[in-house]
C-alpha cells in the first residue's frame, strides 16, 4: 500500500515554503510508518460493521425500522414501563395535534379565501383559529412531557444494558476469555452500552417524525389524491443526499478512528507523570509534538475532502428537489387554475408539502444513525449471550467445612491456541497454616498453577481437589465456584491500582462486604502502610493516582504494601501470592516475608510465588517447575541435598552477593520460554 510523504515543518521555518501534501484515505504518513510501523487499524466491532454500513439503501433502513423500534421498546418496556408509556402516548398525541393543525389551517384559509366582508371572514375563521392556538398549545404540552419521560427512561435503559452486559462477561470463565473467537465477541459488545441510550433518542425522534408525516399524509390526501406524489418527487432527492452522505461520513470515521485515537495517545503522553524524565531527557516531546502535526494535516485533508464531497452532494441533490418542487407546484398551480383544487387546499397542501419534505430529510438522516447503532447494540446482545453460554456456574457442591488443603493430581491445561501445555501432571498439595513455595524459571508454570489453584481456571486433565473436615473431597469442577472464590485470596504481581481513596483500595479486597474500618486500620498495620496512609494529606480519603482534587502520588513499593493490606483485609484462608516484594527495599521485603509466615501461623495457607529463592529457605514445603512439570519438590535442605535445579538457581542467585561461590557446571531450566501467560514468573 502506498502512500503520501509529508514534510514536517522545520522550526522556525515558514509553513507556507514547505506545503505538506494531501492525503487520503489509504496513505501513510512517516509518523504512522515510523511509530506504529503502517496504517493503524483496530480489530473491533466497528471494522466488522463496515459493510454492512457502507451498502447501506434507504429501503435496507426502512425494512430494519421495525426491528429496531421494537428492540427498543422491549428494552424500555422492561426498565420503566411508566416512563416509556408516557413517551409513547406523547408522540402519538403530537402526531394527532399535527394533523388536527392542518385541518384548522384549511379551515381558516377556507374562511379566509370565501366571498363576503373581510370582518365576516375573520369573525368566521376565529373558531378555526382558535383550534389552530390549541394545537400550538398541545403540542409544546406534548413535547415537554415527552422530552421529560425520554430524560427520566435513557439513563434507566443505559445502566440496565449495561448492567446486564458486564455482569455477564465479568461472570465469564477465564479460559474463555483467553479465547479470541470469545474475546472478541465479548469486546465488541462494550460498544452497544451506549448505543441503547442514543437509539432511545433517536427512537422517539423517528416517532414523532413519523407520525407527523403520516398525519399531514392523511390530511393532504383527504383533499386531493395528487397531492401525496408530490410530496415524495420533492423529499426523496434530499433522502437520497442524506443517505450518501451518511454512507461517506461512516466510511471516512471507519478508516480514521484509529488514526484519530493514535493523535490523541501522542497528546496524552506528554502530560503523563511516569513520562515526564523521557520527555524531557530524551526529547521524546520532541517527536511526539513533530508526529502529533504531521497526523493532524492527514486528518484536516480528509475533512476538507469531506466537506467538497458534501458540497457537492448537497448540489445535486438541492438541484433534484428543486426540480421536482417546480413540477410540483405546477402541477399545484394546474390544479388551481382548473378549478381542481380550491385556493384555500392549495395554501394548505403548501404548507404540508413543506413541513413533510424537511421531516422527510430527517427522518432519513435519524433511521441511519438508528441502523448503526442497532448494529452496535446487536453485539452487546450477542455478548450477553456468549458471555452466558461461557460463563462460571452459579450453583455446584459445597465445599467441606472447613477446608484444610487443596490437592491437584496429575493436572494438566493448556491454553487456547498454545502449542503446548503450560502445565503437564502438575500434583502438589497446599494445607493450611503451612507455607508453599513456588519456583522456577519465568515460562514455567508457577502463574497458571496458582490461577488452577484459585479456582480461576478449570484443568484440562486431572483434578483439584478440596479435602476438609465434614463430608468428603469435592473436586472443582463439581464444587460451588463461588465458596472456592471465598476461600481464596490473591495478590498478583501486577495487581489493580483503583484510582479510587487509599480506604477503598483496601475494602475492595472484600469487595461483596461492607467496609468496616478498624479492619481496615489494622490490615494497613501488618501490611506496614498504616502510618504512611494517615500521614497523607486527606488520610484514607487520599485518592491515590494523581489528577483528582485529593490526589497522590504513590511509588511502587508503597503500592505493593497497599495491595498487600488488601489481600490481609480479605482474610481469606488461601492465600495466593506472586512476586509480593517485587517492588519493597530490602527491609520491608524481610517485614513482608516475616507477615507471611505470620499468617501462617495463624492457620491460613500460604502459596507463595517468587524468584527471591533466599525467601524460600523457610518454606515447608517447594515446588520446583519447569516447562510446565514439577521436577523437583521437599524442604530447601532436602532441596540443596539434590544438586538439581533448585541447587543451582539458588547457588546462582547466592553467588551475586558473594554468600557462595558460583559452581562450574549450575543446573539449568530445561526451557526457558517465556509465554504469554507466564511473563513475570
Amino acid at each position: 500500500m502506498r502512500g503520501s510523504t509529508l514534510t514536517p515543518v522545520e522550526p522556525g521555518g515558514d509553513e507556507n515554503e514547505n506545503p505538506p501534501k494531501v492525503a487520503t484515505a489509504d496513505s501513510i504518513s512517516d509518523a504512522e510508518r515510523e511509530l506504529y510501523g503502517g496504517r493503524l487499524r483496530y480489530d473491533q466491532s466497528y471494522v466488522r460493521h463496515e459493510g454492512p454500513l457502507t451498502r447501506l439503501k434507504f429501503g435496507h433502513m426502512a425494512a430494519a425500522l421495525p426491528r429496531m423500534v421494537g428492540m427498543v421498546l422491549r428494552t424500555g418496556w422492561r426498565t420503566d414501563r411508566r416512563a416509556l408509556s408516557g413517551v409513547v402516548a406523547a408522540q402519538l398525541g403530537q402526531g394527532v395535534t399535527a394533523g388536527w393543525g392542518l385541518v384548522a389551517v384549511n379551515s381558516v384559509l377556507t374562511q379566509l379565501f370565501a366571498d363576503g366582508p373581510t370582518a365576516d371572514k375573520l369573525r368566521d375563521a376565529l373558531p378555526s383559529l382558535a383550534v389552530l392556538a390549541v394545537a400550538a398549545v398541545a403540542t409544546a404540552v406534548l413535547s415537554a412531557w415527552s422530552t421529560a419521560m425520554s430524560g427520566r427512561l435513557e439513563p434507566q435503559v443505559e445502566r440496565a444494558v449495561s448492567a446486564r452486559y458486564y455482569t455477564a462477561v465479568t461472570g465469564v470463565e477465564v479460559e474463555a476469555t483467553e479465547r479470541p473467537e470469545v474475546q472478541r465477541v465479548l469486546e465488541a459488545g462494550k460498544f452497544g452500552t451506549d448505543s441503547v441510550r442514543s437509539m432511545l433518542r433517536l427512537s422517539v425522534g423517528v416517532g414523532e417524525v413519523v407520525i407527523g408525516m403520516v398525519a399531514a399524509a392523511v390530511v393532504l390526501a383527504s383533499l386531493h389524491w395528487a397531492l401525496l406524489p408530490m410530496l415524495l418527487a420533492i423529499a426523496l432527492p434530499k433522502g437520497w443526499g442524506a443517505v450518501r452522505s451518511a454512507r461517506r461520513e461512516y466510511l471516512s470515521r471507519m478508516n480514521w478512528v484509529d488514526h484519530r485515537r493514535a493523535i490523541a495517545s501522542l497528546l496524552a503522553y506528554l502530560t503523563r507523570p511516569h513520562a515526564a524524565g523521557e520527555i524531557r531527557v530524551h526529547a521524546a516531546g520532541t517527536k511526539l509534538l513533530s508526529s502529533y502535526e504531521e497526523m493532524s494535516r492527514q486528518t484536516e485533508a480528509e475533512q476538507r475532502r469531506l466537506a467538497r464531497a458534501q458540497a457537492s452532494t448537497d448540489l445535486v441533490a438541492g438541484a433534484f428537489a428543486g426540480v421536482a418542487s417546480l413540477a410540483c407546484y405546477g402541477v399545484l398551480w394546474w390544479l388551481l387554475a382548473t378549478g381542481g383544487l380550491p385556493l384555500a387546499v392549495g395554501g394548505t397542501a403548501v404548507i404540508a408539502i413543506r413541513t413533510s419534505t424537511a421531516r422527510l430529510t430527517s427522518l432519513v438522516q435519524q433511521v441511519n444513525r438508528l441502523y448503526e447503532e442497532l448494529l452496535y447494540l446487536t453485539d452487546t446482545e450477542d455478548a450477553i449471550r456468549v458471555a452466558g453460554e461461557n460463563a462460571i456456574p452459579l450453583t455446584g457442591t459445597p465445599l467441606p467445612a472447613p477446608v484444610r488443603e487443596v490437592r491437584t493430581e496429575s493436572v494438566s491445561f493448556t491454553y487456547p491456541g498454545a502449542d503446548s501445555p503450560a502445565l503437564k501432571g502438575v500434583s502438589v498439595r497446599v494445607p493450611r497454616g503451612k507455607v508453599t513455595a513456588l519456583v522456577g524459571a519465568n515460562g514455567s508454570g508457577k502463574t497458571t498453577l496458582t490461577k488452577v489453584l484459585a479456582g480461576l481456571l478449570l484443568p484440562t486433565e486431572g483434578s483439584v481437589w478440596w479435602e476438609g473436615g465434614s463430608g468428603g473431597p469435592v473436586e472443582l469442577r463439581e464444587a460451588d465456584r463461588a465458596q472456592v472464590f471465598a476461600a481464596v485470596g490473591v495478590l498478583a504481581q501486577d495487581f489493580p491500582r483503583w484510582e479510587m481513596t487509599a480506604a477503598a483500595n483496601v475494602a475492595i479486597g472484600a469487595g461483596d462486604r461492607a467496609r468496616e474500618m478498624d479492619r481496615v486500620r489494622t490490615a494497613a498495620g501488618d501490611a506496614g502502610v498504616l502510618d504512611l496512609v494517615e500521614g497523607l494529606p486527606h488520610g484514607w480519603d487520599s485518592i491515590v493516582f494523581k489528577g483528582y482534587e485529593r490526589g497522590v502520588q504513590l511509588s511502587g513499593g508503597q503500592w505493593q504494601k497497599l495491595g498487600t493490606a488488601r489481600t490481609r483485609y480479605r482474610q481469606a484462608p488461601f492465600l495466593l501470592v506472586d512476586e509480593p516484594t517485587s517492588a519493597l527495599d530490602p527491609h520491608a521485603e524481610i517485614a513482608a516475608f516475616e507477615g507471611l509466615w505470620s499468617l501462617a501461623q495463624e492457620g491460613h495457607a500460604i502459596v507463595l510465588v517468587t524468584h527471591r529463592l533466599a525467601a524460600t529457605m523457610r518454606a515447608d514445603h517447594i515446588y520446583v517447575l519447569d516447562q510446565g512439570r514439577v521436577v523437583e519438590a521437599g524442604t530447601h535442605e532436602d532441596l540443596m541435598a539434590r544438586h538439581g535445579l533448585y541447587q543451582g538457581m539458588f547457588t546462582a542467585q547466592a553467588a551475586q552477593y558473594g554468600i557462595a561461590p558460583a559452581a562450574d557446571a549450575v543446573p539449568r531450566p530445561r526451557g526457558n520460554q517465556s509465554s504469554d501467560h507466564e511473563t513475570a514468573s
